[in-house]
Parts: structure tokens; sequence; C-alpha cells
């Protein structure tokens, strides 16, 4: 889910921190990608005909590696340098959402099968896309296809929008990328620098990027290991782009966004986007907010674990170490590619071998 109406707020009311981009312009950066958001999209998406997808002879679902591969290959081509971080294990405090998710699939699933029933197309489109689930055959086939691409990949011990927004704030050269790409809007809360929507969508070529600007990240020549990063970034003067038009400080957005509603916890039944924006503001904060809500107007959910929600985007689960996310970028391997595209998913030769 991400931060609910995050994108249409931040639209309303830091226009100047949104900017549509090229492909092109981000030629020789360093991108972080949210890889199972990226699977996600291209099941729903990649050679989908109502509710059948791309399979290889063995009836195996291959659209998550039509997707990946293709969508690398553009980013490729376009002078991207992608890095693929994938999730590890959610946080205690997300199993109630994953909970709510698995419900969700429940009953999409039986509301497919009543749409298959009828023979309505609109429904069964609809239905199939909402039963669809990652998982982590989809996440092991996925990572074995990049590491044989030689694009790396990274697996985080918790969320891997958190550590993306980590490399994007990294204070070592060899692990720091330019931004993060995701659909979902809680790498902002998370605090990553420069965000990105768009980059994988699979549905068109014509869909521009769309860039968040959350901070001003120095410009670095000829970044390398070896460089005192930390030094440049702890004196530097952030001017928070989102922040300064919201007039919020990071720690006000966190609870923006937990008003909003998050993966971690419930909102507050009756508070929007706006409403929250309005509160924080006012207020300061959800402490001061609770204090001063009405609360015959607005039902507060019971053991409300928003402090916890807090700490978890302030203080998330990531790796740091060089050793262990190892960004580095090599020479594919044609032969292990062509077995494993071709051999053993059915893709066609000619076309591997091309791409």
């Amino acid at each position: 889910m991400g931060i609910k109406g995050l994108t249409k707020l931040l639209a309303d009311n830091a226009p100047k921190a949104m900017k549509e981009q090229k492909f092109e312009s981000y030629f020789g950066r360093k991108i972080a990608i949210d890889a199972s958001m990226s699977i996600y999209q291209f099941l729903i998406v990649v050679g989908r005909s109502g509710t059948e997808m791309l399979t290889n002879e063995a009836g195996e679902v291959t659209s998550h590696l039509q997707g990946m591969f293709n969508r690398t290959i553009r980013l490729l081509e376009s002078g991207l340098k992608p890095v693929y971080v994938f999730d590890g294990a959610p946080p205690d405090l997300k199993k109630q959402e994953l909970a709510k998710r698995y419900s969700r699939r429940e009953d999409a699933t039986a509301g497919l099968d009543e749409a298959i029933q009828s023979g309505n197309k609109e429904e069964i489109e609809k239905f199939s896309k909402r039963t669809v689930k990652v998982t982590r055959q989809h996440n092991e086939d996925c990572k074995k296809l990049l590491r044989l691409m030689g694009v790396p990949v990274i697996e985080a011990p918790s969320e891997a929008e958190a550590q993306c927004a980590a490399l994007c704030k990294a204070d070592k050269a060899c692990i720091f990328v330019y931004a993060v790409a995701s659909e979902d809007m809680d790498s902002l809360t998370f605090g990553a620098p420069k965000f990105l929507r768009h980059l994988m969508d699979p549905s068109s070529r014509k869909i521009p990027v769309m860039e968040f600007d959350v901070s001003k990240v120095p410009k670095f020549n000829k970044l390398n290991c070896n460089c005192d990063l930390f030094t440049m970034l702890k004196h530097r003067d952030d001017v928070y782009q989102v922040l300064e038009e919201l007039n919020l400080t990071m720690d006000q957005f966190i609870d923006l966004c937990i008003l909003c509603g998050c993966d971690y916890c419930d909102s507050i039944r009756g508070i929007g986007g706006q409403t929250a924006l309005k509160l924080i503001r006012q207020h300061g904060s959800i402490e001061s907010i609770l204090e001063n809500i009405n609360r015959e107007r607005y039902q507060i959910p019971d053991d409300w674990p928003y402090q916890e929600a807090r700490r978890l985007f302030k203080e998330p689960l990531v790796c740091d170490d060089d050793d262990q996310l190892q960004i580095k970028w090599t020479p594919p391997d044609e032969e292990g590619l062509l077995n494993f595209l071709v051999t053993e998913n059915g893709f066609n030769s000619d076309r591997v071998t091309k791409a």
C-alpha cells in the first residue's frame, strides 16, 4: 500500500518537488530499485490475457522473468546502472497489514470465480489482478536472472524500501545510489532524498518518470570508495524541497504519513491527507494532535501503535556492510542466460541473444 494518498497530497501542496523526466536524464546514475514491487507489476501486466499469464512448457509462470529481462535491458540501454533490492523478513508490525492483503486476495478469488461463471470480461480482468501475489519462487527466479545478467542484487534484512533509502543516503561512495525507484511512496517516509515513480512501469514506453526531490543532494565528481563522503554530507546544508514546500520537518512529515495511512498501523478514521497536513501544521506532532482532537468526531484506533510505526520509519533495519551489499556490475553470463531463459523457460533464443 505505501502511504495512502501521498502522491495527490504532494501534487496539491508541494508541486515544485515533482517533475517529469526521461530515462535518458539518468544516464550513468546508480538507481536502487524495489524489486518486489517491480515483479508485482510484471505479473499483472506482462503477457497477461484475462486470468492467463506467460508460462513455459511446464506451465510455470514466466511473466516476471520476461518483464524483468526486458525492463532491465531498457535501463541498461539508456545508460542507467540498476541495483535491485529484495525484501527480507517483514517487521512484526506489518503482519496485520499482510493479513488484510491475504483476506482481500481471498475475497478477490471468490469474485473472480463469479466473474468467470458470468463471463464478465471486465470483472475477470479486475479480480484476476487482485489475486496476484509475489511468491518466494518469483523472487528467486528474478535474483538468478539478474545475477546472470551481471546486475547487482541486494537482499535487505527487512523492508526493501528502507534499504533503498539507506543506499540513497549512504556516506560511502561504493554503496551510494542517486535515487530510489518504486511505486510505494513510503520510500519518501524512510528518507530517500530522491524518489522515482514509473521507472519500471512495463505498460508503456511513453510513460515519463516522475521524480520527487525530497532533498538536494550534492554533486560529487569522480566518486570512489576512498573519498570522505561522510564529512561532506555531514557538514552540507540540506534543503528539503518537499519539506520546504510543506513547511514541515522530517519528523513531522513522518507523522503526516502515519496519519495518512501506512503499512504499519491503521489511520484515524475521518482524517484524510489534507486534514492530516492541516493538523500537523497546527499541532506539530501526533501526540499534540491526540491531546487536542475532537474524539467524538474522529475515531482513534484502540492501542494505536503510531510510536512504533514512527520508530520503524526513523530507525529501520538495514544493512550498511560494504561486503554484504556488493554493488558491482559484471559482464553477463551469456551461456548461463541462454540455458536459464531458453532451455528452462522457453524464451526465444534469437531474442535473448540479441538482448
